[in-house]
């Protein structure tokens, strides 16, 4: 009985010393050999998180069984630490092959899971992408908002001026300025009605904080350009319009005193422009200095050579009406350069190109000078003074007989038509010498000076030509005399603009929505011209015009009426006009244009040209000829 109690206890005891040892390891080695498993597999396949912690797991709670297994079994054992520990060993080891073996083959995952993958990185993307979009339409939103709301900012307080402005961006803010400017309008203004409600000591007050306020402003356009004392000046004025509310604030008065403020402001504005266009004028019939200089020497250069040596080469070419010929008539010795040079340069054939030049006697020395030293390579030029036409008479030519009549010169040089500077522009305008000059009139009488030729390209002095216009040549006029770019758009540059339709003849004849069309670069069949009597008709035209009462002066409106129905019109890439007034012009019809044309007062070869177009027309100038460095042109 008692050798059985002491094997039961001794049974017991082993029992209970397996038992604490399974609690053991369940406590301390199997979590062990969990983490070990979960951290080999972290640090070798980060891609493969969820599958590898789920495999980690799996392995970590087979080993648990194992173990419990193996305790179980071997409860008769004594020595069972040892077997234990090498079986743990194993296990470990096991566990770390098995992930090293799942990580290789996660490299090769089927098409399917790699599909899986990338379809939820491109959704992660989408999503990140759709968050950094609405964020930022939400920052615009805002911004706009602010903007807003500034400008409906309460100014009952002159100078209120919101830093969300986008004015107020400039590194030069001028809210300072802004402020000054409003105070005197507001000082102005009190100093009315004080005046009117007889309160002369408010009144001098306001009048002598006025012109403290304008000296301190001056001439200022930014905060940066005012001095020292103008804050001061801002807070004294200030305090003295607060008086003057106080005092005198009506709305209806103050109302009225703006207003008559604007209005006074405006008309000033009118005035303005009035003056700017009467100097625009003044400026554009003017020749620069330079250009003077260029064809005074020129032309006394051109008087001291022997008269074998003023002829130019190739005259045989210039009734051969087989080749292109093109007139040019012009008294401006730098602008007809600029024509021909740049013809020459984009034609294909050179040879087969024929310049006739007229001027007058004044510029045809100088004329003649430039192109017999820069002759235009292989092409042929030949120059004609106006003056040596004889059968260009005033019993002939209508316009000649109207320029020396007593009336004519009354309305153009006489005193009874204003030349001051705010209302001379209108009529300073019809004052150019290029209308009162037969050189502009010479485009009615092509078949007269050229009689044996039957097409010719007629061009303006202020053009620039960028390709070869051989090909107007080929162009089917449809038995029409001229060929020309229109130029008229939804409601503008029609016949309305330019004759009078209150006059029975000009409404009877025209529509006044007919297209007009331009003059500088037309193409002029001769022999229509010739079957047609086109010069006849531009008699009669010029003859009832005689008191201006069909239209001013100027050749196009005449040429409108004289071309009527016989003007075909051509691809507009062929001439682009509005170099001379339009700043707005898009610069790729200007690339692809054939001629460019500086119509309008800024000229290219004027001060007041636009930069932005002047150098197609300065790079076919020679800057170092020798007559050009001496008149200083380049400067």
């Amino acid at each position: 009985m008692a050798l059985k109690r002491g094997l039961s206890i001794r049974n017991s005891g082993n029992v209970s010393c397996y038992s604490i040892l399974v609690l053991v390891f369940c406590s301390f080695l199997a979590p062990l050999i969990f983490f070990v498993g979960r951290g080999v597999n972290t640090s070798t396949s980060i891609d493969n998180n969820d599958f590898s912690t789920t495999t980690s797991k799996q392995e970590s709670s087979f080993v648990k069984e194992k173990i419990l297994a193996k305790s179980n079994t071997n409860n008769a054992e004594g020595n069972k630490w040892t077997q234990i520990a090498a079986f743990v060993r194993t296990e470990i080891s096991r566990v770390k092959q098995d992930d090293l073996v799942d990580d290789d083959r996660s490299k090769f995952h089927t098409p399917a899971i790699l599909a899986r993958r990338q379809l939820r990185e491109r959704r992660r993307e989408k999503r990140a992408a759709a968050l950094v979009k609405q964020d930022d339409e939400v920052t615009v939103k805002l911004e706009n908002a602010a903007l807003e709301r500034s400008k409906s900012v309460d100014s009952a307080v002159l100078g209120k001026y919101s830093i969300w402005r986008k004015e107020n961006e400039n590194e030069n803010t001028d809210s300072k300025v802004h402020l000054m400017r409003d105070q005197i309008i507001m000082a102005r203004v009190y100093i009315s009605i004080a005046t009117m409600k007889k309160k002369p000591g408010l009144a001098q007050e306001l009048q002598k904080q006025l012109k403290e306020s304008r000296h301190a402003l001056g001439e200022a356009m930014y905060d940066a350009d005012l001095t020292r004392s103008a804050h001061e000046k801002i807070k004294s004025m200030d305090q003295v319009l607060s008086k003057a509310k106080e005092q005198l604030y009506d709305c209806k008065l103050v109302t009225g005193k703006l207003r008559a403020i604007l209005q006074s402001a405006d008309e000033q504005v009118r005035s303005l422009k009035r003056q700017s266009t009467f100097l625009s004028q003044l400026a554009a019939k003017t020749i620069p200095n330079g250009i003077h200089c260029l064809s005074m020497r020129l032309a006394i250069d051109y008087y001291l050579l022997p008269p074998e040596k003023r002829k130019f080469p190739r005259s045989e070419n210039l009734e051969n009406p087989s080749l292109f010929h093109y007139a040019l008539f012009s008294d401006n010795v730098l602008a007809a350069s600029v024509v021909v040079n740049s013809t020459i340069k984009n034609a294909k054939d050179p040879a087969k190109h024929v310049f006739h030049l007229v001027t007058d006697k004044l510029n045809f020395g100088a004329m003649n000078m430039w192109f017999l030293l820069n002759p235009p390579g292989k092409a042929t030029i030949h120059v004609e003074n106006v003056d040596e036409f004889k059968w260009l008479n005033s019993s002939y030519c209508p316009v000649l007989r109207q320029l020396e009549s007593a009336a004519m010169k009354e309305y153009y040089f006489k005193g009874s038509h204003s030349t001051t500077l705010s209302a001379g522009s209108s009529n300073l305008k019809y004052r150019n010498p290029k209308y009162l000059s037969m050189l502009n009139h010479l485009r009615f009488y092509l078949p007269q000076i050229y009689p044996k030729l039957d097409k010719i390209l007629f061009l303006d002095d202020d053009i620039v030509v960028q390709k070869d216009l051989t090909g107007l040549w080929s162009v089917n006029l449809h038995e029409k005399v001229n060929g020309a770019v229109e130029t008229c758009g939804e409601s503008f540059h029609r016949f309305d603009k330019y004759l009078n339709f209150s006059n029975p003849h000009i409404a009877k004849n025209f529509d006044p929505n007919a297209c007009g069309w331009a003059y500088g670069m037309n193409i002029f069949d001769l022999k229509e011209w010739k079957k047609r009597d086109i010069t006849g008709i531009y008699h009669k035209w010029q003859n009832m015009n005689e008191d201006r009462v069909l239209w001013k002066l100027g050749t196009l409106p005449p040429g409108l009426m004289t071309f009527y129905g016989l003007t075909h019109p051509l691809d507009k890439s062929w001439h682009v006009l509005g170099l001379g007034y339009s700043p707005s012009i898009d610069g790729s019809e200007i690339e692809k244009a054939a001629v460019i044309h500086y119509n309008g007062n800024m000229k290219p070869w004027l001060e007041l040209a636009m930069t932005k177009y002047k150098s197609y027309w300065t790079k076919y100038i020679k800057f170092d000829h020798p007559y050009i460095r001496t008149c200083k042109l380049g400067e």
